[in-house]
């Protein structure tokens, strides 16, 4: 299963737009992004498995590069090289169609906040004391809404303040003419977005060669 790699072009740009990182560039098969983060080096994303994502695999050394492909794990892991550590399930996701909402009401002690500086517009949730509870981001790149860091704190999960977040961007990608949506969802995020209308494109399947301490986020 793979995506289709002007869908692929779409997704990678807006997300180093929403990150605020170098442009992607076209590379045989797919995509490079110099990310420059200390545990996130450069990352090479594929529509699908190709020779060059597993020539790639077997090439590099060093850690902290990440290679990412519309595939299962299990079709990732049979081509790379011990080294490599598969991370946890991601998936690609689309909405066409988009509609304007309202606002959903919040629950007492939460306000909304809203940064509409283009091209990454960003929502929060925070409480009365000031701490975030919710947030997200949209990147508009090729008439589509990229969605990022869709993220609720746990003290504050399985209130419905991600759903509320992801009803702001999508009225903010609506009141520029944007009527289609894409995003990379772990597993729970995915059943979220499902409920929303949102359809699974491919699954998404990240490999790295770890260094010394915790991952960074992919």
């Amino acid at each position: 299963m793979s995506a289709n790699r002007s869908v692929v072009a779409t997704w990678i740009k807006g997300w180093a737009l929403a990150r605020g990182v170098t442009a992607p560039v076209a590379i045989p098969g797919g995509f490079r992004v110099h990310v420059g983060w200390p545990e996130q080096k450069e990352r090479y994303v594929f529509p699908g498995m190709t020779a060059a994502f597993t020539n790639l695999g077997n090439i590099i050394t060093e850690p902290w590069v990440f290679l990412k492909v519309c595939a299962p794990p299990d079709h990732v892991s049979a081509v790379l090289p011990a080294h490599w550590e598969i991370q946890s399930p991601g998936y690609l996701m689309m909405k066409i169609g988009f509609v304007p909402e309202g606002d959903v009401p919040l629950a007492r002690g939460y306000h909304l906040k809203t940064a509409l500086q283009l091209p990454v517009p960003v929502v929060h949730i925070v409480t009365d004391s000031g701490d975030i509870a919710a947030s997200g981001r949209i990147a508009l790149a090729d008439d589509a809404a990229i969605y990022d860091r869709i993220i609720t704190a746990p003290a504050h999960r399985r209130r419905g303040l991600a759903t509320i977040v992801m009803k702001r961007l999508t009225a903010i990608a609506c009141s520029h003419g944007i009527t289609t949506g894409m995003l990379v969802a772990t597993g729970e995020g995915r059943a979220l977005y499902e409920t929303l209308g949102w359809k699974l494109l491919a699954p998404y399947t990240s490999a790295v060669i770890p260094g010394n301490g915790s991952l960074g986020a992919g």
